[in-house]
């Protein structure tokens, strides 16, 4: 073979696996893991479904918000169940749960939490005309109406415990937040446990005759921490997410995107500092 054409073929065959590798390492770097967020789209106004059938909410709102500070995820969300969230979480389905998650013991064993995405205050709702209702303590031998595995279930089954000669009437359900306001209001139900700015909004936009009794701080301790969070699946990358969701939280505290996200849903900022 003459010298110089088989100097020039040595050359392309470099250029070309160069490029093959560099397309390859392209390739790599552009590879994004799949995140699938579940949420069960209520309650409002931090997890519900549009009248045009799209998922949207204070939760889903700052997951977006989060994972575009980390542009090395590529997220999904996926509506379920309340129970399926966390059943997903156990199973991997899902890497991500955004449901108005308060702090629990009992699913901190099982699960990451994230930083907090969301401050507020933990109050008792009652119909405006219910005048045996003032403190924590009189919950004791009155009736509500709870979600399994809500916050406010894990906190009146371990007050039951605690009080078994006279405990709270306990009926559990799956319906939504609205329906089981209006079944204090009508006096089916004496009492709910619910976020004071969630309240709030529901009785403005659906005018039920509600008022509200402020826990103390004991009392809102037994609840839990006046914060809410993400959960995160403990898979084998589970704590990597963590640690990068918590940057993400981080990055949008700062730069305003949550102060942003709490103004549009609530009026006022209601985001953690």
């Amino acid at each position: 073979m003459n010298y110089k054409k088989w100097y020039g073929f040595v050359i392309l065959a470099a250029l070309f696996l160069s490029g093959c590798d560099n397309q390859n390492k392209d390739s790599q770097s552009t590879t994004k893991q799949k995140i699938i967020i579940g949420t069960s789209g209520s309650p409002s106004p931090f997890t519900t479904v549009d009248e045009k059938g799209e998922l949207v909410g204070y939760d889903i709102d700052v997951v977006k918000a989060i994972f575009s500070e980390l542009p090395q995820y590529e997220i999904s969300f996926e509506v379920t169940e309340f129970s399926s969230v966390l059943a997903g979480l156990d199973s991997q389905r899902y890497q991500v749960g955004a449901n108005n998650y308060a702090m629990n013991e009992k699913r901190k064993e099982k699960y990451f939490y994230s930083d907090p995405i969301f401050r507020n205050q933990y109050v008792i709702a009652v119909a405006k005309s219910n005048n045996n209702i003032n403190r924590f303590s009189d919950l004791q031998g009155k009736s509500t109406e709870v979600t399994p595995g809500l916050n406010y279930a894990t906190a009146l089954e371990t007050y039951n415990e605690q009080n078994p000669n006279n405990p709270v009437k306990i009926v559990y359900s799956e319906a939504d937040l609205l329906p089981v306001l209006q079944h204090v209001e009508s006096g089916q139900y004496d009492f709910q446990l619910i976020d004071n700015v969630m309240l709030s909004q529901y009785i403005n936009e659906h005018k039920l005759n509600l008022k509200t009794i402020e826990l103390s701080q004991e009392d809102g301790d037994r609840i839990g921490s006046p914060f809410s969070y993400l959960l995160i699946s403990k898979g084998a990358s589970g704590e990597r997410l963590t640690q990068d969701i918590n940057q993400g939280i981080q990055k949008i505290i700062n730069n305003g995107k949550l102060t942003t996200i709490s103004q549009h849903y609530f009026g006022a900022d209601y985001s953690p500092k």
